[in-house]
């Protein structure tokens, strides 16, 4: 490589937006750059990897819990893989539930120093969420936003007045202060925001996070002669449990649509083959948004996040219906 690759960690807790913002900045980055993104999720099967795809991007997954843990193994190979794509920029999306600490730590090593050239962490909070104990009370929500550059208060179009004022509030309490911050909605961030200098560089004291793998691979495709598989995970108090299906099932859009509003999940994301086509499907505050997506042939999977152990046979078999596997 002839120079250090620039390279961001886009963080944020669950339902932030962080999918979203980075979907925004690969449709306005330089049409001339190719980019690659390194997304970790928390649940063993992978979803963002497959709505960001669309933009062209190279992409790489890191499965099930923090890419942090275990000496960042995973994390080390994916961004490893990465670079060796010669990309004009990497962006890396930590799970929700994950601390960027050890992230920031593995890119400014001397093992990717002559390689990557760090700029600002950029966190995504909704306002919402900075007057709600069970965020603030958070150590991952609350570090995420502590050792961020740049704070981004998203969904601004969801929000009342006085969440915006304690949004502004909060700015003003933070010492040092933030680099930049801004209040925007549907995950616009300015392009520009990518060039901006990091500030913290502390990334001592690093408190270790371990989680489940099941395998360094997230699960991609089903083996072979099964019509669907399910993943489950655990950790840092959450609990996930995952779905992916073959290409040739398909969901009736509707009931899917009502299935999603009545789940009282902390959060659900999912890419399904339904009877009006490929849709992204987001659950998050309750409320579920959805998007066109040009794939075809593809293997429908679908993410669900909570703190508590829901019901995940019976969860099943309503997909399954759903599909008519049975």
């Amino acid at each position: 490589m002839s120079s250090r690759v620039p390279t961001n960690i886009i963080t944020g807790f669950l339902g932030s937006g962080k999918t979203t913002a980075i979907l925004h900045l690969l449709k306005t980055k330089p049409a001339n750059e190719k980019w690659a993104v390194l997304v970790n999720e928390f649940g063993e099967i992978g979803i963002d990897g497959a709505i960001l795809s669309e933009q062209g991007a190279v992409i790489k997954e890191v499965p099930g819990g923090c890419m942090c843990c275990a000496a960042g193994v995973p994390m080390s190979v994916g961004i490893t893989a990465l670079l060796r794509q010669n990309p004009d920029r990497l962006l890396i999306e930590p799970t929700g539930l994950g601390h960027p600490k050890q992230v920031m730590a593995t890119l400014t090593s001397s093992q990717y120093q002559d390689y990557v050239d760090l700029k600002a962490t950029i966190a995504l909070v909704d306002p919402r969420n900075l007057g709600d104990e069970k965020y603030t009370s958070n150590a991952n929500f609350c570090d995420q936003l502590a050792c961020a550059d740049v704070v981004i208060g998203n969904k601004v179009d969801a929000c009342k007045v006085q969440d915006i004022d304690c949004f502004n509030s909060w700015v003003t309490d933070q010492k040092p202060a933030k680099v930049f911050t801004k209040l925007v909605q549907q995950g616009q961030v300015p392009v520009e925001l990518l060039d901006t200098q990091r500030l913290f560089e502390n990334t001592q004291n690093i408190e270790e996070h371990y989680h489940h793998h099941a395998n360094m691979e997230p699960q991609f495709q089903l083996p072979p002669g099964e019509a669907f598989v399910r993943k489950e995970n655990k950790g840092q108090g959450y609990y996930s449990c995952g779905w992916l299906f073959g290409a040739e099932y398909q969901f009736d859009f509707d009931q899917l649509f009502d299935m999603l509003s009545a789940l009282t999940a902390e959060r659900v994301k999912a890419v399904m083959n339904t009877s009006r086509g490929c849709y992204a499907f987001n659950l998050a505050n309750g409320v579920v948004s959805v998007n066109e997506m040009s794939l075809e042939g593809f293997e429908s999977r679908i993410e669900v996040i909570d703190v508590c152990l829901m019901p995940w046979e019976q969860l099943e078999g309503i997909l399954l219906k759903l599909c008519g596997i049975k």
